[in-house]
Formats: C-alpha cells, sequence, structure tokens
C-alpha cells in the first residue's frame, strides 16, 4: 500500500522583496512553515493557521514566481525543512535561504543560513550571517559562540563572515547605531519591508 506524501505546515507563501541583513532588497519567493522552538515576545508571526502541503505543491506554488532567490523563514523552519523540501524546490532552480534561530542544522542543500540566536541551545552547523535583534545584551559573547559556524558558512559561500545588528521592532534604533559605530565589525540591519510597506 502506498504511503500518502509527507506534508509541511506552511503559513504562507508570498513575494516580495528581502528586508533584512545580508540580501535586502533582493526579490525572493517567502516559505513561511509554521511552528516554533522558541517563544519570543517581538515575534511577528501567527501561527493560528497552516495549510498542509506536499513538498510538490510548495515547489510548484513558489516557482510561479518568477524570482529564483527563496527564504525559509517561520517561526523555526529548520523543524520542517528537509532533505526532500529542499530537493523539492532545487529541482525548480532556487537558491535556499532559510532564517533559523540556530537550534538545529541545516539540511545539506541549503546555499544561505541567516541565524537570528534567541536563546541556547545551539545546535547549527553553519552560518553565512549572524543577525542578532540588539537589546542591550552582550552581542560579543554571542558571536564567539557561533565563530566556528561562521567559518564554515564563509567557507562555502566564499563571501566573508557577516555580523549584523538589527533593532527590537524599530524601537531601539539609535541605541543599535551607536553601538555600532563603537565595533566596527558590526552592521546595521533594518527591517526595509516595514519602512517601504511591503510585505
Amino acid at each position: 500500500m502506498t504511503q500518502p506524501a509527507k506534508t509541511y505546515a506552511v503559513n504562507e507563501i508570498f513575494y516580495s522583496l528581502q528586508g533584512e541583513g545580508f540580501h535586502t532588497g533582493t526579490p525572493a519567493v517567502f516559505l513561511r512553515l509554521s511552528g516554533c522552538n522558541r517563544r519570543c515576545a517581538f515575534c511577528d508571526t501567527d501561527f493560528s493557521a497552516a495549510t498542509p502541503m506536499t513538498a510538490a505543491a510548495i515547489a510548484e506554488a513558489c516557482a510561479a514566481f518568477p524570482a529564483r532567490h527563496i527564504v525559509v523563514t517561520g517561526g523555526e523552519p529548520l523543524l520542517q525543512l528537509d532533505d526532500a523540501l529542499v530537493s523539492a524546490l532545487k529541482a525548480c532552480g532556487f537558491f535556499i535561504q532559510v532564517e533559523t534561530n540556530g537550534s538545529m542544522p541545516a539540511p545539506a542543500g541549503v546555499d544561505w543560513v541567516t541565524c537570528s540566536p534567541k536563546e541556547p541551545p545551539y545546535a547549527i552547523d553553519r552560518i553565512n550571517e549572524l543577525k542578532i535583534v540588539y537589546q542591550g545584551q552582550d552581542v560579543e559573547a554571542t558571536a564567539s559562540l557561533f565563530a566556528a559556524q561562521l567559518e564554515k558558512g564563509s567557507s562555502r559561500s566564499g563571501v566573508p563572515p557577516r555580523l549584523y545588528l538589527q533593532p527590537c521592532s524599530g524601537l531601539n534604533t539609535a541605541e543599535t547605531v551607536a553601538y555600532i559605530l563603537g565595533h566596527p565589525c558590526w552592521r546595521l540591519s533594518l527591517q526595509t519591508h516595514k519602512l517601504i510597506n511591503i510585505q
């Protein structure tokens, strides 16, 4: 008897510009998967509804848009993103970026890992950009926890490790800028999609 195809809990799929971090301004398909293993007070995602979709259906829906850069986000997308879904997206020609809290390793086929760590434990195996939501915490101590993963991500992508600080919901921008000016290894990440009022 044939087993039914695995489904993934999809919160939404939409097409827009990447608003944050290294790929800011890049046209991208956003695949938001439901569910998370952290409960951040500033999270902007509603997980009350999710649509079950197969890998093939997800890939087909995403491929209907013209861009071939996809941002797999959540919640925590690595709770669901697996080799089967990565393969389906790759078959459609996608460059796969994942935005993760760092609590789980990424599948091998993921091209770019954006880690925005929230709380330990961490199990991410490689990072191309570290994006910390700044709330006055010791970001140097946090970054030091990921030195090996940043180096591994850099060697795979050919792009030097990128360190970003992002104001928390835009409420502490001046404080974030002041920190970066005093610690120039960091770059500013703004939620530009909110600034220009797009999804």
